[in-house]
């Protein structure tokens, strides 16, 4: 084997078939939003895209995203589930409790420091009616929960279980193993489900 003892080369920034994606991008957005499909107006899209992209380059993704298909499979199982059972959770508050129907914020463990896990899982529970992400804390590494329904803390508590266990399932899928094996830990901690 033979070694070269040669400098590393400096990466430079990104060349525009890198930023090809970003660039078709824009372009649509801006040819959608002037509500004309002209050659002036892509070719003015496709100007400004350049020069947006040039200027203001995507910063480099320090963590990587690692993706298991059938634990990926299995979380789009269980978030179709979980939409259907949410629907018919959200329409029985409304049906049943009407403008009295109650909700509650919950705080819930964060489980994980990678941005883009943390941004899967808060859409994720976004896509359950009746739930939604309104902060993440990351400095304290806890989240607050909006859920429709409970009107005790028997039904926060559960609120909260049930997004430790879809936090679960989205590190299963996306997550590295260590993040996965502290969360069953913190988990099982909790009083929440394996």
């Amino acid at each position: 084997m033979i070694h070269h003892d040669r400098p590393p080369v400096p990466r430079r920034a990104p060349g525009l078939l890198a930023r090809l994606p970003r660039v078709a991008w824009l372009t649509l957005v801006w040819v959608l939003l002037w509500g004309t499909f002209t050659p002036q107006s892509v070719l003015g899209g496709v100007v400004v895209a350049v020069i947006v992209t040039a200027l203001f380059p995507m910063p480099r993704l320090l963590d990587r995203l690692s993706v298991r298909p059938l634990r990926l499979l299995g979380l789009a199982v269980f978030l179709l589930y979980d939409l259907a059972a949410s629907s018919v959770e959200v329409a029985w508050q409304i049906l049943r409790r009407g403008t009295d129907a109650r909700g509650a914020i919950v705080v819930v463990p964060l489980l994980t420091t990678s941005d883009r896990v943390i941004t899967i899982m808060a859409n994720a529970l976004s896509l359950s009616p009746g739930a939604m992400a309104l902060q993440i804390d990351q400095e304290h590494k806890v989240w607050y929960v909006y859920a429709l329904g409970p009107r005790d803390r028997a039904g926060a508590e559960r609120a909260r279980l049930r997004t430790l266990d879809m936090q679960r399932r989205v590190l299963a899928a996306f997550g590295t193993a260590e993040e996965l094996a502290e969360a069953r830990r913190r988990i099982v901690q909790e009083g929440g489900p394996r």
